[in-house]
């Protein structure tokens, strides 16, 4: 059987989704659902606004790498104060967003920008920065990671995930997951190192996607990914039936991995600060 890349299939959903503003609300809400590394984000951006933004007239963002534009929903929606800089690669995406985000956009609360992120050069304007799975993905990651800290004004903060090192052995055999990245993840180690190489001084780091999370991947992400990339639309029905024994006990695995202190994971997610 021939491998399907998954950049590929994300793209895919993108065809499907970007004809309707309902149906790219309801993709962002079950991608808010389903995938964790979300969760632990959301939940790093409420404390951080809720701890240094609050108060302030303006927090500007720049949203490094947004792909389909979760993110930025979810910063539009709960925080009134945010202002955001989006930048992405794939002009298509970019494209998407701004017809979904017209009101927004007609309020100035968000911009999309064509950006290399290896190639980002910005004053210090930003008082936070947000890249999720997107590192990975880049050789030079250090390179990336110095012209967003070069972006933030001094005591801004730095909001990332990506795999961690152990992200291909948790994907196991189906490399779909994974190869089309430059490297399979980050150890604790590792990122902190570079991080600090960056030029940032305040580092938190944490593993996700641990014992708990792993299983509510399994049962959520993977095997559905892969029936649906092998099998087509044929196997909704399936899939349906599928979710209705499933959907409960995989979230509330996911609940179990927010609530835990994993030892390790497939995932790895930082605050920084410069």
């Amino acid at each position: 059987m021939s491998k399907i890349a998954y950049d590929p299939v994300k793209d895919r959903f993108a065809s499907q989704i970007r004809h309707g503003h309902f149906l790219r609300t309801v993709f962002y809400r079950l991608l808010d659902m389903f995938f964790l590394r979300g969760w632990y984000v959301r939940d790093i951006l409420r404390k951080l606004w809720r701890d240094h933004y609050k108060n302030s007239k303006q927090w500007k963002l720049l949203d490094a790498g947004c792909g389909f534009g979760q993110y930025d929903s979810f910063l539009l929606r709960s925080f009134s104060n945010v202002s955001i800089k989006s930048v992405d690669v794939k002009e298509d995406y970019l494209s998407d967003c701004r017809n979904y985000f017209k009101k927004e956009m007609a309020q100035d609360r968000i911009k999309f920008d064509y950006a290399d992120l290896l190639e980002f050069h910005q004053e210090p304007e930003f008082d936070a920065a947000l890249c999720v799975d997107v590192l990975e993905h880049i050789e030079d990651d250090v390179r990336v990671m110095t012209n967003i800290a070069n972006s933030l004004k001094d005591g801004g903060h730095f909001v990332m995930h990506s795999p961690s090192h152990i992200a291909g052995e948790d994907a196991g055999e189906d490399e779909f997951f994974v190869e089309e990245h430059a490297r399979a993840g980050y150890s604790k180690e590792e990122l902190e190192e570079k991080l600090r190489k960056a030029g940032f001084k305040s580092v938190d780091i944490k593993y996700t996607y641990g014992t708990f999370g792993h299983a509510g991947w399994v049962i959520l992400i993977k095997y559905p990914m892969l029936w649906l990339t092998r099998a087509g639309l044929a196997v909704m029905p399936v899939l349906f039936l599928y979710y209705l024994i499933t959907l409960l006990p995989g979230l509330f695995l996911l609940r179990l991995d927010m609530m835990s202190k994993n030892d390790v994971g497939a995932g790895i997610c930082a605050l920084a600060q410069k």
